[in-house]
C-alpha cells in the first residue's frame, strides 16, 4: 500500500473527505459506491466498485459471439476500463483506462456511429490501433454503468445500421441484468 502523507479527521457524523487529488486520480467521482474493507491490523481499505465487474464472464461471452458474428473487436467498458474484449489480443485492451473521449461519450448516454471523415475516436488511453466504430452506452435505472463497443482498423469498412443497432440492443441487454 502506498502512503500520501495526507491525514483526515472524521467529523462529527463519522464523515471522512477523501481529498480531490485522489478522487481525481482515481477517476472517482460523486456518487461512485465504494466498497469497504477491514484488516485485521486497523487498516480500512476503500475500493471502487464496479456493478460491471460482477458481469465480467457474462460480457466475455457476449463479446466472444459480437466478435464472430460482425467480424470486429467487440468490448465492454465498465465506467473506467475495458473488462471484455474478443477478437483482439487482451493485453492491448482488457483493463486498459478507457479513454477521455470515451468517457465523454458515455457522459451523453447516447450511441455513438463513426462516419467517414469523423474524427476518430479511441476506446482506451494510449492505445491509437484501433477506433471506436460503434459505441453504446449501458445504463441501468437511468445510472451509467458502462459501454459496448466495436473497434475498427483502418482497412474496415464504415460501420453499419445493423452494427449500431446490435451495441445498443446488448447495451440494453446488459443494463437490464444489472437492475433488481
Amino acid at each position: 500500500m502506498k502512503a500520501t502523507g495526507i491525514v483526515r479527521r472524521i467529523d462529527d457524523l463519522g464523515r471522512i473527505v477523501i481529498p480531490k487529488e485522489i478522487r481525481r486520480t482515481l477517476h472517482i467521482r460523486e456518487g461512485d459506491p465504494l466498497e469497504i474493507y477491514t484488516e485485521r491490523d486497523g487498516e480500512v481499505i476503500f475500493k471502487k466498485y464496479s456493478p460491471m465487474g460482477d458481469m465480467q464472464d457474462f460480457a466475455s461471452q457476449i463479446c466472444e459471439a459480437i466478435g464472430k458474428n460482425t467480424g470486429h473487436i467487440a468490448a465492454v467498458s465498465d465506467r473506467d476500463s475495458v473488462i471484455a474484449v474478443a477478437g483482439a489480443p487482451k493485453r492491448e485492451l482488457l483493463d486498459k483506462r478507457n479513454s477521455a473521449e470515451l468517457e465523454q461519450l458515455m457522459e451523453q448516454r447516447k450511441s455513438y456511429c463513426y462516419h467517414n471523415g469523423d474524427t476518430k475516436l479511441y476506446a482506451v488511453e494510449g492505445v491509437e490501433k484501433h477506433y471506436l466504430g460503434v459505441a453504446a452506452p449501458i445504463t441501468a435505472e437511468g445510472d451509467l454503468m458502462g459501454c459496448v463497443m466495436l473497434l475498427y482498423g483502418e482497412n474496415d469498412a464504415l460501420p453499419t445500421q445493423s452494427e449500431q443497432q446490435l451495441a445498443q440492443t446488448v447495451a440494453s441487454f446488459l443494463g437490464r441484468q444489472m437492475e433488481p
